[in-house]
């Protein structure tokens, strides 16, 4: 049996968090994801444009780990779940460090700060960064307001924009551009 696009049940601005409760489109939980998936789109849009068959392997997973990020913001944390939820893993996080430091040797040593750009691809990971920026803006105001977010999904983030920002740099490089320091006006 295929799914409806469309089920109606929204039509007065409210949703249902995993679990079955109902909350407002404008909850916090539903920003949450819905920046995850905003992100995870960009992520598509940078494995689009940049056309690398080991960047593509990359991208996959870790659009793979942000659906998973998703179904554990879009769950309501006082509600028993029926259904087995994916998780992050410690491992994600260091496949992401080992992701930076494979692109780093690679690249020449910064020494100022870059304004975003190269190319389309790489300004499109500058984007995807500054929108995991926001997720991971977003996750750490849940925890202060005590609302249940995994310290794990917080660290994955803040990883991932560390990747996002090496990777930009990384697609520049292997197309042969430079990055551009910023020059500050004195």
């Amino acid at each position: 049996m295929a799914f409806k696009i469309y089920t109606k049940t929204g039509d007065k601005g409210t949703t249902s968090l995993i679990g079955g409760v109902r909350v407002p489109k404008s909850h916090v939980r539903i920003e949450s994801y819905g920046t995850v998936d905003e992100l995870n789109s960009f992520i598509g849009m940078v494995n689009d444009l940049a056309k690398n068959e080991k960047i593509s392997e990359w991208l996959r997973e870790i659009q793979d780990r942000l659906f998973t990020i998703g179904s554990v913001l879009a769950t309501n944390p006082d509600k028993e779940v029926k259904m087995k939820l994916p998780d992050v893993h410690e491992t994600d996080v260091t496949w992401l460090e080992e992701r930076i430091d494979e692109m780093d040797k690679d690249l020449p040593e910064m020494r100022s700060f870059i304004l975003p750009g190269g190319n389309i691809a790489s300004s499109t990971a500058h984007v995807a960064r500054c929108v995991c920026r926001r997720a991971e803006r977003i996750c750490v105001a849940m925890q202060q307001d005590e609302e249940h977010v995994p310290d794990l999904i917080i660290k994955y983030l803040n990883r991932l924009s560390d990747f996002l920002f090496a990777l930009a740099r990384y697609i520049t490089h292997i197309n042969g551009g430079e990055d551009m320091p910023w020059r500050a006006r004195v």
